[in-house]
């Protein structure tokens, strides 16, 4: 009789402890398990289905990592240097979300090209935001896949490279201004995903393209509403295209406040303004896994010119105070020696 009492009382037990272990594994579906067959043997920890945070990875997924990549652009035990003046939180893109500037970045943008007449920015984006769509492409990153990024420069010192391929192996490849393809594909590539552009320099995409305008003022975001709508606008302090053919849905607008933060924190005030191939290269930097970089700086002979034109004159600009090449050089080499980048020297 004690026997069978005793063994009723074990048998209960254990039926109640599987039962409870059953009810706490359903009740933490959070919960994570080792996924053995993740690359080089790396030990993914994965998540249960019924997690909340699924479709929202947060970086770090991969021990630390955030990213597939060999190296993460973004890896926070890399440098020191980099570490000490990257910030996350600053978005690239002007969307609906961040609308309202801070008023000390407000005020720097508002001064970088014055404008006689003053527009209220808030009403000018509600407007734009009409006609494109106003949101952040890039705020939720997959740390599973290695997002390859090629920012490509104008320098002559593509001519001649071969980089064509390499280049149209990339995720993303970034261009900026002119930037032609046609003809120099063996050295420049084909494809391009972004294409980085002012009013003043602007020109028709096809329609796979992002347009990623560069706003230097008010008038810019009022120009890119009527080249896809009404065509009005046809002067700034230059000609500009009064229609532009480009992928509406695409098309994206450069943060003023994230054109601030490199002015401050990375080319230190250097020049009045980043140039333009600052801003794709550290747009990449903020929205990329891996950051390989072509056609930046002069080719081997010490010339500045563009790969597509033999104009003497093309580097006069280092003499305008309005860019500092030589400081923004020695930031990209910085970035190389750091292992954030990997720079193309080019011809």
């Amino acid at each position: 009789m004690k026997c069978s009492l005793r063994f009723w009382f074990l048998s209960t037990a254990f039926l109640l402890a599987f039962v409870m272990s059953l009810l706490f594994t359903y009740s933490h579906p959070s919960i994570a398990y080792l996924d053995p067959g993740g690359p080089a043997g790396i030990h993914r920890v994965k998540l249960v289905p019924g997690y909340a945070g699924m479709q929202h990875r947060s970086q770090g997924g991969l021990l630390g990592k955030g990213c597939a990549c060999h190296k993460c652009t973004q890896d926070p035990v890399a440098s020191k240097w980099f570490n000490s003046h990257y910030d996350g939180n600053v978005s690239p893109v002007w969307t609906k979300e961040n609308v309202d500037l801070p008023l000390d970045v407000q005020r720097w943008w508002m001064m970088l090209q014055p404008q006689f007449k003053s527009h209220n920015i808030n009403e000018v984006l509600a407007k734009l935001f009409q006609i494109v769509p106003g949101e952040n492409p890039y705020s939720s990153r997959d740390p599973w896949k290695c997002q390859r990024c090629a920012v490509v420069g104008n320098s002559g010192n593509l001519r001649g490279s071969g980089y064509g391929r390499e280049i149209d192996g990339h995720d993303f490849i970034m261009r900026m201004n002119q930037a032609p393809t046609v003809g120099f594909e063996a050295d420049v590539g084909s494809r391009t995903t972004h294409h980085f552009m002012y009013p003043e320099s602007a020109k028709n995409l096809p329609a796979n393209v992002s347009f990623v305008l560069v706003p230097f003022k008010a008038l810019d975001l009022l120009w890119i509403a009527s080249a896809l709508s009404t065509g009005q606008i046809r002067f700034t302090y230059a000609p500009v295209k009064a229609f532009l053919r480009v992928d509406k849905e695409k098309v994206q607008i450069y943060n003023p406040a994230f054109f601030k933060y490199i002015h401050d924190r990375w080319t230190e005030h250097h020049g009045r303004y980043p140039s333009t191939g600052m801003l794709v290269l550290f747009f990449a930097l903020h929205v990329c896994d891996e950051v390989n970089v072509f056609g930046f700086g002069a080719d081997s002979r010490g010339n500045w010119h563009h790969y597509w034109e033999n104009n003497r004159y093309a580097g006069e600009f280092r003499k305008t105070g309005v860019h500092d090449a030589d400081f923004e050089a020695y930031i990209i080499d910085m970035l190389a020696k750091s292992s954030k980048i990997e720079v193309y020297r080019g011809n």
